[in-house]
């Protein structure tokens, strides 16, 4: 989990170097493609006929094309604002997700995780600050968490009907064909010394996810989850390293706000083995 965790920081971290050089659908269309490519190569000999086995052809595509949106509109999220400040409003995925299980899904919530809630957006104002620098690319991590959100809502409905190798299958699959439609228009040939960086996308990508795979079979959600937020912390200390960029004191107390929030949310579904969801659209 941590080896995941780290990965994606780092991923996320490459994105951001290349977005300054290449349009972001080129990006994650190398993202998608690679991932693809690998997972077929990695776990197609093991899987094989049940990568694509699926009772729910429908809903994987719509999961699919929720998390490909999600990711395309945090690479661009990325590319305009800091690590550390992308990540932490992303975070609110968990928060996201307790209100459309509300509303969806009919599930109960107590007054507790309403109130972590309701504190975990006042953290998202306090870094995004709107009184002193808001733009609008700060709406651009709240509308990649709305997307990743209701995947796991979605992940969350069928989950106990569907093996996860093969919806991450899917997950690879449509969103390279999605992505494979559009990124003509914005095709920039890549010089050769970023290559590398490239394919290491969809390398960490598909090791991170499959990581996540094997972490998930040895140990139980509510026990991983709160793991994911050491994400936050790699992220700070790379966007410092990479791009001298350090959140503000009032982005600092934003961003442990919406991490308490998380948690406490995160903590609350210890009876929900079938997701985790700090992992933000990578």
């Amino acid at each position: 989990m941590m080896g995941m965790v780290f990965l994606f920081a780092m991923l996320e971290t490459t994105a951001k170097s290349l977005s300054e050089s290449y349009p972001v659908p080129l990006i994650v269309w190398f993202r998608y493609v690679t991932h693809f490519v690998l997972m077929i190569l990695l776990l197609g000999p093991r899987y094989r006929s049940r990568l694509i086995k699926t009772d729910n052809p429908k809903a994987q595509i719509l999961r699919a094309t929720l998390l490909m949106g999600s990711t395309l509109l945090y690479f661009t999220a990325l590319s305009v604002l800091p690590l550390a400040t992308a990540k932490s409003i992303g975070f609110i995925s968990p928060l996201l997700v307790t209100i459309f299980a509300f509303w969806i899904l009919k599930e109960q919530v107590s007054r507790s995780r309403w109130v972590a809630v309701s504190f975990g957006f006042i953290g998202v104002l306090l870094v995004i600050n709107p009184t002193k620098s808001f733009e609008w690319y700060f709406l651009l991590p709240v509308f990649a968490a709305v997307c990743y959100s209701m995947y796991q809502i979605m992940t969350r409905h069928f989950s106990n009907r569907e093996h996860p190798v093969a919806t991450l299958f899917y997950t690879g699959l449509v969103g390279s064909i999605l992505i494979s439609l559009v990124v003509p228009a914005f095709w920039v040939t890549p010089q050769l010394v970023d290559l590398p960086k490239l394919i290491f996308l969809g390398l960490a990508g598909a090791v991170g996810h499959f990581m996540l795979i094997k972490a998930m079979e040895l140990e139980d959600a509510s026990f991983l989850s709160p793991l994911g937020y050491v994400q936050l912390i790699w992220v700070t200390l790379f966007g410092y390293l990479a791009f001298d960029h350090l959140p503000s004191a009032m982005g600092f107390v934003g961003m442990t706000i919406i991490v308490g929030a998380g948690l406490y949310v995160a903590l609350g579904q210890k009876n929900r083995h079938s997701e985790i969801t700090h992992v933000v659209n990578e």
